[in-house]
C-alpha cells in the first residue's frame, strides 16, 4: 500500500496571502492539494470578514478541490502560553466553536474539520466539536474521525506556529518526512504562511513534498468521507 500525504497552510491574512498562493501555485504544479488551517480573527487585530481578497482566493481554492478546516476562533485573546484550545473546558470551547462556526458560515466558508492552533485539544474541546457539527478534527498525533470515534496515528511535523524554524529544523522535517513516506505511513506536513517568505522554510516544504511523492504517498486534504472506503473529496471538507 501506499503512504498519504497531506499539506496544510495556517496564518493567512491579507500580509501572507501573496507567499501563501505562490507556495499553493508550486503544490499545484505537483496535483497536491492543500488543507487551508482558517481562523476568523488572528494577532494583530485581523478579521478574516474585513478581508475580501483573502476569502475570495479561498473561495476559489476550495472550488478547486482544496480543504477548509477551522483553525481557532481568536488565538489573539488567549493569554495562555498554550493553543487557543489546549485547555478549555466544554462550555467555553462550544462559544468559541459558536462564533467561529457563525463566522465562516457568513463568509461561505463553514467546514465541518478542525484543527487547533498548535495542532493540541483539551477534552472539553473533543466533547463540544460533535455538539456543534464537527465531523473531523487533526491533533498533533493523530486525525480523529468525530463520528465514529476513530483515531488514524500520524504526526504532523511543521515549520512555524508552534513549531521550529531553524536550518536545522528544516533539514529534519524533510528526512522525517521521507523516513515516514518509506514506512508508506501518511506524511502531514504544516507550514505558517509567514514562514513562506523564507527560501529556506519554503524549499524545505518543496523538498519535503517532493520526496513523499517520489515514494509514491497518494496527495490528499483532511477529510470526513460519508463512506469509510471513499476516496473522493468530500463536500464536508
Amino acid at each position: 500500500m501506499a503512504g498519504e500525504l497531506i499539506v496544510s497552510i495556517s496564518g493567512i491574512t491579507d500580509r501572507t496571502l501573496g507567499s501563501a498562493a505562490a507556495f499553493r501555485d508550486e503544490l499545484a504544479s505537483r496535483s497536491v492539494p492543500a488543507s487551508l488551517l482558517v481562523a476568523p480573527r488572528q494577532k494583530g487585530g485581523y478579521r478574516l470578514d474585513q478581508d475580501a481578497a483573502t476569502v475570495e482566493w479561498l473561495t476559489c481554492r476550495r472550488a478547486e478541490g482544496d480543504a477548509i478546516v477551522l483553525h481557532g476562533y481568536d488565538e489573539a485573546a488567549t493569554k495562555k502560553r498554550r493553543g487557543e484550545f489546549a485547555t478549555l473546558q466544554a462550555h467555553e470551547a462550544n462559544l468559541r466553536l459558536t462564533g467561529a462556526d457563525r463566522v465562516l458560515e457568513h463568509l461561505g466558508l463553514r467546514t465541518r474539520l478542525f484543527a487547533a492552533p498548535g495542532w493540541t485539544v483539551s477534552q472539553g474541546v473533543l466533547t463540544a466539536l460533535p455538539r456543534n457539527g464537527f465531523r473531523l478534527v487533526a491533533e498533533l498525533g493523530g486525525v480523529t474521525d468525530l463520528v465514529r470515534g476513530t483515531t488514524s496515528r500520524a504526526r504532523v511535523v511543521g515549520i512555524g506556529e508552534g513549531f521550529l524554524t531553524e536550518t536545522w529544523w528544516c533539514r529534519t522535517l524533510v528526512l522525517s518526512a521521507e523516513r515516514t513516506a518509506r514506512r508508506e505511513g501518511t506524511v502531514r506536513l504544516a507550514v505558517a504562511a509567514g514562514q513562506l517568505r523564507r527560501p529556506a522554510s519554503r524549499q524545505a516544504m518543496l523538498d519535503a513534498v517532493d520526496l513523499a511523492l517520489l515514494h509514491r504517498c497518494v496527495p490528499a486534504v483532511y477529510r470526513w468521507a460519508l463512506k469509510a472506503v471513499s476516496t473522493d473529496v468530500p463536500d464536508a471538507a
